[in-house]
């Protein structure tokens, strides 16, 4: 069945327009992406690279106005929270559907229709993409909503691993819509120009981002991220949810291990003495370092929500960080009660490596650890707990510092919070 293009590039513009009168914080960041009908061989419904809106005219004929509006402002959220350059060192199908499962209940809170097949689940409901991810499994072989067209596994290969030959050249970003001379439908008449072969089969499979460009875009859309944001709330048009995740990728994020670091070094107490030295040693008194050994307790969720390699990572930051500030650690496993064989103790010179005997899988009982140090008589200069928080803590913080090493969403009652992921 042939498709009308007339209709279909109607149809988009109906929706963008639509979005811009009702939501328009979305359709500020709608109006930054040209739009261009791709060859279907590669994008089957729609697709973004973070320069522009890429469409098969046929997936958009089936949908409805509202399905449309939703498929417009998933791509723009695809690029306004910078997907394209937050995965990093991550597999990339899993940041895929992370993507999409944070960005479509978004979508939905806003009153916009999703097509079918698109990804939601209430599980993941206010968390980011960073947070979804390890939540997801390996093998996990759902399907997202779109085509991620911003980067392949392999630099300069394509989806299927294979050399592509369009790859060997670098091909520039197309133009910002708003930035140039645009036709009566608002397109970007050069930028299309650019972006569809001469065959008239739809726009071919966008270059990667190169790093540089990558970072370029980064900018820009962090930029028309806020401006959107800030014309909205002026506008009293945008709250909830959104505005929550807005206010959240705007603030400045440190690494867990920055934030880790900075808490261990702060309870690491070294100080200076100026104490009067044997006669034997001359009349000069000179400053000497005197370094206090810090006594940390590790305790680690075993309930199950803690998968193998993150506890892998999180113990060889531990290690890596007791040396620097001469740390004896005391590791204390725990779900509902302590691990058989707890506590493990770990000098300052010792390889802090965790026990083989370290079992669990029950539920979440925080009570268990603070109960042990208080019983002992252990004065931890800082306790740092491993965990997902969803458990019985106690209903008092202690007298000592506590940091929580969070993985999820889950808050905690006291204490200083670390978002893991």
């Amino acid at each position: 069945m042939a498709v009308d293009t007339q209709a279909i590039e109607t149809k988009l513009a109906a929706a963008r327009t639509r979005l811009i009168l009702d939501q328009p914080f979305l359709g500020a960041l709608v109006l930054r992406l040209p739009m261009h009908p791709a060859d279907p061989a590669w994008c089957p419904t729609t697709a973004t690279d973070a320069r522009a809106f890429y469409y098969n005219p046929e997936y958009i004929r089936q949908l409805s106005i509202e399905q449309t509006q939703f498929m417009l402002a998933h791509e723009a959220l695809h690029c306004a929270l910078s997907h394209f350059a937050r995965r990093r060192h991550r597999m990339r199908h899993k940041w895929d559907l992370a993507c999409d499962y944070a960005i479509n209940p978004l979508l939905i809170d806003e009153g916009l229709t999703p097509p079918s097949n698109a990804l939601h689940t209430p599980l993941y409901k206010g968390m980011t993409a960073e947070e979804i991810y390890p939540l997801i499994e390996d093998n996990d072989a759902s399907r997202t909503l779109d085509k991620h067209a911003y980067d392949h596994d392999n630099q300069g290969r394509g989806s299927d691993g294979g050399l592509r030959e369009d790859n060997l050249t670098n091909r520039p970003p197309a133009a910002d819509p708003q930035d140039g001379e645009q036709t009566e439908d608002g397109k970007q008449g050069d930028a299309q120009a650019r972006s569809e072969p001469e065959s008239g089969g739809g726009a071919a499979e966008p270059e990667p981002l190169q790093p540089d460009e990558q970072e370029t875009l980064n900018v820009q859309w962090q930029q028309r991220l806020a401006g959107a944001a800030q014309q909205a709330m002026q506008a009293g048009k945008l709250g909830g949810e959104l505005a929550r995740m807005i206010d959240h990728l705007l603030q400045p994020q440190l690494p867990w291990r920055m934030l880790l670091a900075r808490y261990m070094t702060a309870a690491a107490r070294d100080d200076y003495s100026y104490m009067r030295p044997s006669r034997r040693e001359g009349d000069f008194i000179l400053p000497t370092l005197r370094s206090h050994q810090l006594e940390l307790v590790v305790a680690v969720d075993t309930s199950g929500s803690i998968k193998a390699r993150e506890l892998a990572e999180f113990i060889a930051e531990i290690n890596a960080l007791k040396g620097q500030v001469r740390a004896r650690v005391t590791l204390l496993p725990c779900d509902t009660a302590l691990c058989a064989g707890a506590p493990w103790v770990f000098e300052p010179w010792e390889e802090f490596t965790p026990p083989e005997a370290i079992k669990g899988g029950g539920g979440t009982n925080f009570w268990p650890v603070f109960d042990w140090i208080e019983r002992t008589g252990v004065l931890p200069d800082l306790l740092i707990y491993f965990t997902d928080a969803q458990g019985d803590f106690p209903s008092e913080a202690p007298h000592y510092p506590v940091v929580w090493l969070v993985k999820g969403r889950s808050q905690i009652p006291w204490g200083q919070r670390i978002q893991l992921n």
